[in-house]
């Protein structure tokens, strides 16, 4: 297979163009998206190459983009909506909980909205206000709604083929401070062969203690990992790529062998991802766990200015503080 080194960023527009050459009922409309080529220019290059009838640079309406699109999505088209910064949904929060997410339901199965809402989102970008936040969990709690979130190249490329390939409505939250991170990608990888879309994935194996996370953190872990190594202490690290539907089959595996586990997020801790995914694995590992599950979040607090940002969001020695406490047990 042809591999290439991309950046998350690029390999997010390799699998739009390949979707857009897949299939002509594919559109992506957004705020920038066509001549500028998007905000982080994920879209650099799609509509010189595809045309203003299919890659729309909209105006500045959030609403009017989702509203339109669900018009679009019933009359058989499959649109690709771009929120440019996850602190922009908002108004269009209405159209995506009460029309994209009921749709399907209240027509008795009988209308389908196939649409992806792409939302760049998480901090560490030095970004200001409305610029860095991390509404997942507002998405995760609707139900209808799909929510999946990568956390490199690969998955980026194959993941958003695989979103707009699906009949059902998908928020696609891409990591703003990874877009810039290289790996390799697999160009020529068929979707049936990928990794299924609704799952998640071990990507460090580990003995002594579990750690699951999603998007922006999963590197963060894997660095917390390697450190742990260091003193002899194995972490096994999942990243869980879909939000709703959860997939916990590999965490509750992992959990069962190592009796501990920790939940890290970006977003507030209150009502997070983490208190949900807390509650399954004391369920299902009731017996087999050494101390609670703990989580390493965001504070409660609305997301801080720029210049104090890294103390905001969980790093290295927060994640290595939470192991060590489960060991405290």
């Amino acid at each position: 297979m042809a591999t290439e080194m991309l950046t998350l960023g690029k390999a997010v527009n390799a699998g739009l163009r390949r979707a857009l050459e897949d299939d002509q009922k594919v559109i992506l409309m957004g705020e920038d998206i066509g001549k500028l080529g998007g905000v982080f220019r994920v879209t650099d290059g799609l509509q010189k190459d595809f045309g203003d009838q299919r890659v729309i640079d909209t105006p500045l309406a959030e609403s009017g983009i989702i509203g339109t699109a669900v018009g679009l999505a019933i009359r058989g088209f499959r649109p690709v909506c771009e929120i440019q910064f996850d602190g922009f949904v908002y108004p269009a929060y209405d159209q995506i909980v009460s029309q994209v997410a009921k749709m399907h339901y209240r027509s008795q199965g009988k209308v389908r909205i196939p649409m992806v809402i792409r939302i760049p989102y998480g901090g560490g970008i030095g970004a200001v206000e409305h610029h860095s936040e991390s509404p997942e969990a507002y998405f995760a709690h609707t139900a209808g709604l799909k929510v999946v979130t990568c956390s490199n190249p690969q998955d980026a490329y194959l993941m958003i083929q695989q979103a707009i390939a699906s009949d059902d409505p998908i928020v696609f939250l891409e990591p703003k401070r990874r877009y810039w991170e290289k790996g390799p990608v697999e160009l020529d990888a068929a979707l049936s062969e990928a990794y299924p879309l609704h799952s998640a994935r071990v990507v460090r194996p580990g003995a002594d203690a579990t750690v699951l996370a999603y998007g922006p953190m999963v590197r963060t872990c894997l660095e917390a990992a390697t450190a742990a190594a260091e003193d002899g202490r194995e972490l096994e690290v999942i990243d869980l790529r879909t939000l709703s539907p959860l997939d916990l089959t590999a965490a509750y595996e992992s959990v069962r062998r190592t009796g501990r586990c920790v939940v890290v997020h970006e977003a507030p801790g209150n009502l997070g991802l983490g208190s949900e995914i807390a509650a399954r694995i004391t369920e299902k590992c009731f017996y087999s766990l050494e101390s609670p599950v703990l989580r390493v979040t965001g504070f409660d607090t609305p997301y801080p200015a720029s210049r104090v940002e890294e103390e905001y969001l969980p790093d290295l020695d927060r994640v290595l503080d939470a192991v060590d406490r489960t060991f405290g047990w």
